[in-house]
């Protein structure tokens, strides 16, 4: 599984090499950047279902499975910062017409998996 796609560039090689070796679909998770951290990289949450749509429709050679988050680096996340994947996530299976148990989370790390594991109701992984 790649954790960290999050832009059409890197799907579309990730969808090239993948084919080009002929296994089965490379599992992927996307990457949305929820801290607002400029050090951080990520699709942003207003742009996270047309990439979604673009690994859906156009990458047949990579799975969805989910979206990831990396808490701030001074470990000060807070619950709106994993609020803001869950409702990346809520807006990302409308537009593809699936459950939301069909779509990981993962996010919390270390030092803010308590913060992560208060959204256990919104199936994350930490």
């Amino acid at each position: 599984m790649v954790e960290s796609v999050d832009d059409e560039k890197i799907a579309n090689r990730l969808n090239t090499v993948v084919s080009s070796i002929g296994r089965k679909p490379l599992k992927v998770l996307l990457q949305v950047i929820t801290s607002g951290e400029e050090s951080k990289s990520g699709v942003e949450p207003s742009e996270c279902v047309e990439l979604v749509k673009h690994v859906s429709l156009d990458c047949p050679n990579l799975e969805l499975c989910g979206l990831m988050t990396i808490g701030m680096l001074d470990y000060s996340s807070t619950l709106e910062k994993f609020k803001t994947l869950a409702n990346c996530r809520a807006e990302v299976c409308k537009a593809l017409g699936i459950p939301e148990d069909k779509c990981e989370l993962s996010m919390g790390m270390y030092a803010d998996f308590e913060q992560a594991i208060e959204m256990e109701g919104l199936g994350v992984l930490v």
